[in-house]
C-alpha cells in the first residue's frame, strides 16, 4: 500500500478534470474535517461573474504573477482567469463565435468550449478545445499562456485539417468534445463523441498533440461509425497509457470495430489492436442494437492493494452495470474481472474513487435521485459490493475530500438540475455531513455533468454565468496540497502519486511546524550539516517507486528563487541542478530503506521542508 503525507504549506494546483490522470476526484485538504465541513458556507464576497453556459469543471492555478486564479470556460467560447479570493476578472479571452445553428443534431447551443481544459504547469500553458462557427464549423485545440491569456506560438490546431486515422478524416460538423483533456508526457490528448441524436458519420476519436510541436498531430478513431467517448472525464491515464470508454457503434454486421469498449492507447496515441489493449463485454452487439453505451461514464483508474489483479479500470454504463478490468491486460471480448448491477444507468457524468481504513470505494450519482457507493474488496479476483446509498435530488459528478488521503473522507455531489445545492456524505457510511446550507448557499444554472474542485479550504463550483466559492468557517485553514494518485513515467510528476511497481513503497513528506501560526517547515540539524530552512520559502513533495527492482525517487518543489537548487539526501548534498521544479534521484538500492530529502536555493540556507520516502 502507499500513503502520502504532504506538507502543510505550498502550492495547490488543480490542473485537470477530477484533479488527476486517474480521474479519481480526490482532494487532500487538512481543513475539511467533518465538523468544519458541516458548517461550510458560501463566500458572498466572491464575485465569480462570467458569461456563458458551463459544462466544464473549473481549475485552480497558483505560482504566477497574478496570484491564485480560477480558470473557467463557457459555451460562448469565453475563457476567464478569476482572482481566487475576490472572484474578479484577471484576464478574459474570447476565441471566436460559438456554433448556434447548422448542426445535423445536438442539444448544446451555443456550442463552444464543453470539455474541461488542462494546464501544463511546467510551460504555464492552458489547453482546451473550442468549436468555432464560420463558413466551415471547426474544432480547434488552443494553447494559451495561463498567466496572460495570450495564444502560444504554433496554436491553435485545426483538427479538421490535421486528424486522420486509417483513411478516416475528422469532421467537426458531426463531432462533439465533451470530456476532460489530459497532458501525459508532453502530449495533450483530446477525445470526441458525437452530438445528441447520434447523427452523421461520427466516430470516437482521441487526438494527441505534442505541446512543444503542435504540427505533429496523431490520432486514433473507432473503425465503425459511432463509438463516441461521451464521459465528462474524457481521457484517463496511468502515466504511460491512456484509457477511454466508447459507446455504441452502427452497421457493424456483428463485427466488433471499437465500440462498447474500454480502449488502452499507447503514447501518440497508438493502438495495437491486441486483446491486451481493449475490452468489450460478450454482449457488446446487443448493447449496440439497444443504444446502450458501455461508455456512459468516463474511465476511472483504481488501485486495490491485496486484490488480484490490483491495478484496475472502472467503466459504468447505460446498461446499469459496473465493470472492473485488469488495466495491464484488458483481455479482448471476454468476461470482466468483476461486475455488479447498479441502481440505474449511468450516462455522462464522472465517478470518484477513494480509499479509507475500511477499504476502497467508487461512488457516483444515480439517475434515480440518489448517490451510491460501492466497495471493491481485495480478493482474487476482486468483488464489488454495495456500501451505501442516500437520496439526493438532481444529478452531478462526485468528488472527494480527505484530510490526509484516507481519513475524514467526505463525498461531495451537487444537486445539479435538482435542489442545486452542495451535499457532503461520510465516505464509509453515507451519513450526511453537509446538507446544502441555507438561502445563501443556493446555486443556479447547475448542470448534471459538472463537478466541484477543492483548494485552500474552499470549494469552487462553476455553473452558467457564475463560479461559486464556498469556504470553511472560522477563517481559512492552511490545507495540504492536493495529492493526485497518478503515477508518472517521467521525472516531472504532477503531485504525490501511487507507485507503479508491484512492491509499492510508502512515500511520505512531513513538515515540522515552528511556533508561528502557520505550519512552516523546519529541518533537524545533523552531523552532516543538513541546512536549516527559512520557513515558508520552498515546498517539497517526494514519491518513491522501483524501476526493475531498483529504488527511484521523484522530487517536486515550488517556491525556490535561485537559478539552481541544491538537493540533499539524508543530510548529504547529492546534486546541484536547475531550478525547474522537478528531479529524479536514481538511488538504485534494493530492499528496505528510508531517504529524507530537502531542496535549497543553491549555496544558501533557504530550504524546503523535509520529505521522507520509505521503501
Amino acid at each position: 500500500m502507499w500513503s502520502a503525507v504532504v506538507p502543510a504549506i505550498g502550492q495547490v494546483n488543480v490542473t485537470q478534470e477530477h484533479n488527476n490522470l486517474y480521474r479519481d476526484g480526490v482532494y487532500i485538504d487538512a481543513g475539511f474535517t467533518p465538523s468544519a465541513a458541516a458548517n461550510l458556507m458560501r463566500d458572498l464576497n466572491f464575485d465569480g461573474t462570467i458569461s456563458g453556459n458551463v459544462y466544464a469543471q473549473p481549475l485552480y492555478i497558483e505560482g504566477g504573477p497574478n496570484g491564485p486564479m480560477i480558470i473557467a470556460v463557457t459555451e460562448s467560447n469565453n475563457i476567464y482567469a478569476l482572482d481566487a479570493v475576490t472572484g474578479t476578472v484577471i484576464w478574459q479571452r474570447n476565441v471566436g463565435p460559438p456554433v448556434t445553428s447548422g448542426l445535423p443534431c445536438g442539444n448544446i447551443s451555443p456550442l463552444g468550449i464543453t470539455g474541461t481544459p488542462v494546464v501544463d504547469l511546467a510551460s504555464r500553458s492552458l489547453f482546451f478545445d473550442a468549436m468555432i462557427d464560420g463558413a466551415t464549423k471547426k474544432h480547434f485545440i488552443y494553447s494559451l499562456n495561463v498567466d496572460t491569456g495570450a495564444t502560444n506560438a504554433g496554436w491553435p490546431v485545426d483538427v479538421n485539417a490535421t486528424a486522420t486515422y486509417n483513411g478516416i478524416t475528422f469532421s467537426s460538423l458531426v463531432q462533439n468534445e465533451r470530456g476532460g483533456l489530459a497532458v501525459v508526457n508532453g502530449i495533450v490528448y483530446v477525445a470526441w463523441s458525437g452530438h445528441l441524436g447520434d447523427c452523421g458519420t461520427y466516430h470516437g476519436w482521441v487526438v494527441g498533440v505534442p505541446i512543444n510541436n503542435p504540427s505533429n498531430v496523431a490520432a486514433w478513431a473507432t473503425t465503425a461509425i459511432g463509438g463516441g467517448i461521451w464521459g465528462h472525464g474524457g481521457v484517463a491515464s496511468d502515466g504511460t497509457n491512456m484509457f477511454v470508454v466508447t459507446g455504441n457503434t452502427f452497421n457493424t454486421g456483428g463485427n466488433w470495430m471499437g465500440g462498447e469498449a474500454i480502449i488502452r492507447l499507447q503514447a501518440g496515441p497508438i493502438w495495437t489492436g491486441q486483446p491486451t489493449d481493449y475490452w468489450a463485454p460478450t454482449n457488446w452487439f446487443t448493447l449496440d442494437q439497444g443504444d446502450t453505451d458501455l461508455g456512459g461514464c468516463s474511465a476511472t483508474l483504481i488501485d486495490v492493494p491485496g486484490a488480484t489483479p490490483p491495478k484496475l479500470v472502472l467503466a459504468l454504463g447505460k446498461d446499469g452495470k459496473g465493470y472492473l478490468l485488469n488495466r495491464n491486460n484488458l483481455g479482448g471480448i471476454a468476461a470482466p474481472v468483476a461486475s455488479a448491477n447498479l441502481p440505474t444507468a449511468v450516462r455522462g457524468q464522472s465517478a470518484a474513487t477513494y480509499r479509507t481504513s475500511q477499504g476502497t470505494y467508487f461512488v457516483f450519482h444515480t439517475e434515480g435521485n440518489a448517490v451510491s457507493a460501492y466497495k471493491v474488496n481485495p480478493t482474487s479476483p476482486p468483488i464489488i459490493s454495495s456500501a451505501w446509498t442516500v437520496s439526493q435530488t438532481g444529478l452531478g459528478s462526485a468528488w472527494v475530500t480527505s484530510t490526509d488521503g484516507a481519513s475524514d473522507v467526505i463525498v461531495w455531489v451537487a444537486g445539479a438540475g435538482g435542489d442545486q445545492r452542495l451535499h457532503g456524505y461520510n465516505g464509509d457510511t453515507g451519513a450526511v455531513v453537509y446538507t446544502g446550507g441555507g438561502a445563501n448557499e443556493l446555486m443556479s444554472g447547475t448542470r448534471r455533468w459538472n463537478t466541484g474542485i477543492v483548494a485552500r479550504g474552499r470549494i469552487y463550483y462553476a455553473a452558467d454565468n457564475k463560479v461559486y466559492a464556498f469556504k470553511l468557517p472560522a477563517g481559512t485553514p492552511t490545507p495540504t496540497p492536493t495529492a493526485t494518485a497518478t503515477p508518472t513515467a517521467t521525472s516531472r510528476p504532477t503531485a504525490t502519486p501511487t507507485a507503479t511497481a508491484t512492491s509499492t513503497p510508502t512515500a511520505t513528506a512531513t513538515a515540522t511546524p515552528t511556533a508561528t501560526p502557520t505550519a512552516t517547515a523546519t529541518a533537524t540539524p545533523t552531523a552532516t550539516a543538513t541546512p536549516i530552512p527559512t520557513p515558508g520559502q520552498i515546498t517539497l513533495t517526494a514519491r518513491g517507486y522501483k524501476v526493475h527492482g531498483r529504488q527511484t525517487v521523484d522530487l517536486s518543489w515550488s517556491g525556490a528563487t535561485s537559478t539552481n537548487v541544491d538537493i540533499y539526501r539524508n543530510g548529504v548534498l547529492i546534486v546541484t541542478t536547475a531550478n525547474d521544479g522537478f528531479y529524479t534521484d536514481p538511488v538504485g538500492g534494493r530492499g528496505h530503506a528510508t531517504y529524507t530529502y530537502q531542496v535549497c536555493n543553491a549555496g544558501s540556507q533557504t530550504c524546503s521542508n523535509q520529505a521522507t520516502v520509505t521503501f
